[in-house]
């Protein structure tokens, strides 16, 4: 059964992939365009994290919709924010487990949700089990808390399946030879840039890239006493790395080193804020544009104390505009045509914070939400609309039908108790105005807190969304 359904998947995925890929630049909502394809990338919208190599945070695939749905919990003991499906129709997570922090990835069932195979890794630092991508042969990229670039595989054994090791290579001297090796650093995000190479950056502000043409590995470091807590980002112009001190843009020299193309300081406010896991922007830089779909690139600030969306010109570096957004933020704004969407997370009560995050000001506040939509006009940015959503997820705009999909949080007393007790809601907010079209439950217990994790919609309008202890597989009824 699980054989027919995944190969009707699969075949449905790859000609809808090669449809849309085909359409890139285009957007049948009014948003877009989307950023080009990366080559060196699975398909569009379901490679990365962020949806592709510019972060955007956009999807060419329409997603469940407003209307009624069906929605599938799987507990896995496992934090799962990386959620991804490659060209073969197969979803794919990167997943922390609950009990030692170790990365996990899980191949799922396309018809169901449930894990078909898993394989551990070695335990590195909290971000190296989170950020990776598909590669153009389906194969998961990430780096293991050895210092080893690994692409693992999938593949069938009669009626099981088998996730594997396909290739690895050591980039551990690039990673700590800044600092004297050993465990001194670890690579938190990884990201191929046009030409192939895979870019990473560490824990500690060193950048580099493996090139698997050459074997070369090399690296800088960008700045002294700078942390990166967030994914990088890649376009045809070059890599954007956002640290806790400054905004980068990095390509290769003449002599085949990496450079700094250009760096811009940003106000990285007082203190940690309560709701952000690290002290400086929440943000994975967003390539976006009405043109190319990458002529700017966008961070938040972490000023106090609203938080401005930064805008600048890929091209310089020159800072295009800003605009006082969200009280605070831990997620990447959405980028798509000239417009950026913010969604806000102050104060959201996660459960730890990394190591080394220091203490937030203040210790404790409400979570306040809210999302705001701007829009780059003429070298301004114009606030288009705001709302109150309590986004729990990092959101997901699909520019097939001008949809934003994400889960929202609500705290209500419990029945009978003083105590507090809080509900998951699937939300679809219209793009064009900020209106809510749906809320609609899907969870109300711990283990189905989104702790601010992305959404990924695939080909067949399936909606993956991670939790603390698992995923949620959403689909219109």
């Amino acid at each position: 059964m699980f054989e027919r359904t995944g190969r009707a998947v699969a075949t449905a995925a790859i000609a809808m992939t090669a449809v849309l890929i085909a359409g890139i630049g285009t957007a049948s909502a009014g948003f877009g365009p989307l950023p080009p394809a990366n080559p060196h990338l699975g398909p569009v919208g379901t490679a990365t994290m962020h949806g592709d190599a510019a972060s955007s945070d956009a999807t060419p695939f329409a997603g469940p919709g407003a209307g009624n749905i069906d929605s599938d919990f799987h507990e896995l003991a496992a934090a799962c924010p990386t959620i991804l499906q490659g060209a073969d129709g197969m979803p794919q997570a990167l997943c922390t487990k609950i009990i030692d922090r170790a990365p996990t990835v899980f191949l799922l069932d396309p018809g169901t949700g449930r894990p078909l195979a898993s394989l551990d890794l070695t335990k590195g630092s909290l971000l190296g089990g989170v950020y990776a991508y598909l590669d153009s042969q389906d194969r998961m990229v990430t780096v293991d808390g050895s210092g080893q670039l690994l692409r693992i595989g999938h593949r069938r054994d009669g009626d099981d399946w088998t996730i594997f090791v396909d290739s690895a290579t050591d980039i551990g001297q690039a990673v700590t030879g800044h600092c004297g090796g050993g465990d001194c650093d670890a690579v938190s995000s990884v990201m191929p840039d046009f030409e192939g190479r895979v870019w990473f950056a560490t824990d500690n502000a060193a950048a580099g890239f493996a090139d698997p043409a050459t074997g070369v590995t090399r690296s800088i470091v960008l700045g002294l006493g700078e942390k990166v807590a967030n994914s990088i980002s890649s376009a045809p112009q070059g890599v954007a790395i956002a640290t806790t001190h400054a905004l980068y843009l990095v390509d290769v020299d003449d002599s085949g080193d990496p450079r700094v193309r250009w760096r811009q300081v940003y106000n990285r406010g007082p203190a940690r804020k309560p709701g952000q896991l690290s002290w400086g922007t929440g943000a994975t830089p967003t390539f976006f544009g009405p043109g190319s779909g990458t002529e700017y690139l966008a961070i938040t600030d972490n000023a106090a104390t609203k938080e401005n969306l930064l805008v600048f010109d890929t091209a310089t570096g020159d800072r295009i505009c800003s605009v006082p957004t969200v009280d605070g933020t831990e997620n990447s704004p959405i980028g798509a045509g000239n417009s950026l969407f913010v969604a806000g997370t102050y104060g959201y009560p996660y459960p730890a914070v990394p190591d080394g995050a220091g203490p937030s000001e203040p210790a404790n506040a409400n979570f306040t939400g809210g999302m705001v939509r701007v829009d780059v006009v003429g070298g301004e940015c114009r606030v288009v609309w705001t709302n109150k959503a309590l986004s729990a997820a990092v959101p997901r705009l699909s520019v097939a039908d001008g949809k934003i999909y994400t889960v929202t949080r609500h705290t209500v007393i419990a029945t009978g108790s003083a105590g507090l007790t809080d509900s998951f809601r699937y939300t679809v907010i219209d793009a064009a105005t900020g209106r809510i079209d749906t809320e609609q439950l899907i969870g109300a217990t711990a283990v189905h807190n989104t702790l601010q994790m992305v959404g990924t919609i695939t080909p067949d309008r399936t909606l993956y969304q991670g939790t603390m202890s698992g995923l949620f597989r959403i689909t219109p009824r």
